[in-house]
């Protein structure tokens, strides 16, 4: 299997240094460039090819929001993730509106910064709980109860999508198929009144 190609950006040149070594520790992660802002990010990944891009979600020049939405007009399908704190539950929301791939606080361990990165190349949501529960914060309390009629496996996959895993990890730990798995999210889409995995899996993890 190929190693997952990783663009790290952040305007810190000592914390893109930090995030290098923990990444280059799985032989799994390859950094393939560094970048110090999303301007000159966007202009690397024509050249790097990255899988996946980690970026801080404030920079100068052009900040992790800028970031999400020209890649997802120029580079559609790459993932970013994001690096945040506690204090941005506004650029949480509008990061999420674009597009993000994730959230995850500066202060994540090693090996959930790297699950999280393969979670989000096979297609998964990664959360952190406490930015969710910030990012929700101003929009009235605790969320509304799951819907009576989730049957015993919607519930299951549920309470694992708001872990933000994807639907092959989901499968696994269920010991489900891929198929059902997808049919259960889908069912739990129209049963919770979404349109989209990322705002479904909001809700399903403020209800944590």
């Amino acid at each position: 299997m190929n190693a997952i190609r990783v663009l790290v950006v952040d305007d810190q040149e000592l914390l893109r240094r930090g995030l290098r070594m923990i990444l280059e520790t799985d032989s799994g992660v390859e950094v393939v460039g560094e970048a110090e802002d999303g301007s000159r990010a966007l202009a690397l990944i024509p050249t790097v090819r990255p899988d996946i891009v980690l970026a801080d979600a404030r920079m100068p020049v052009l900040d992790g929001l800028g970031l999400v939405r020209e890649c997802a007009v120029h580079h559609p399908g790459l993932p970013v993730l994001a690096l945040t704190t506690f204090d941005d539950a506004e650029l949480v929301r509008s990061l999420l509106e674009a597009g993000v791939a994730g959230f995850l606080l500066k202060d994540v361990s090693a090996d959930r910064l790297l699950d999280s990165i393969r979670q989000v190349v096979d297609g998964g949501l990664v959360i952190d709980p406490r930015v969710a529960r910030v990012a929700l914060s101003r929009h009235g309390g605790a969320a509304p109860p799951l819907s009576p009629e989730l049957t015993q496996t919607e519930q299951a996959v549920a309470d694992l999508l708001a872990l933000g895993l994807p639907n092959a990890e989901i499968a696994t730990r269920l010991h489900l198929a891929h198929g059902t798995v997808k049919n259960a999210v889908s069912a739990l889409l129209r049963k919770l009144g979404h349109s989209d995995r990322t705002s479904l899996a909001l809700e399903l993890a403020r209800g944590r």
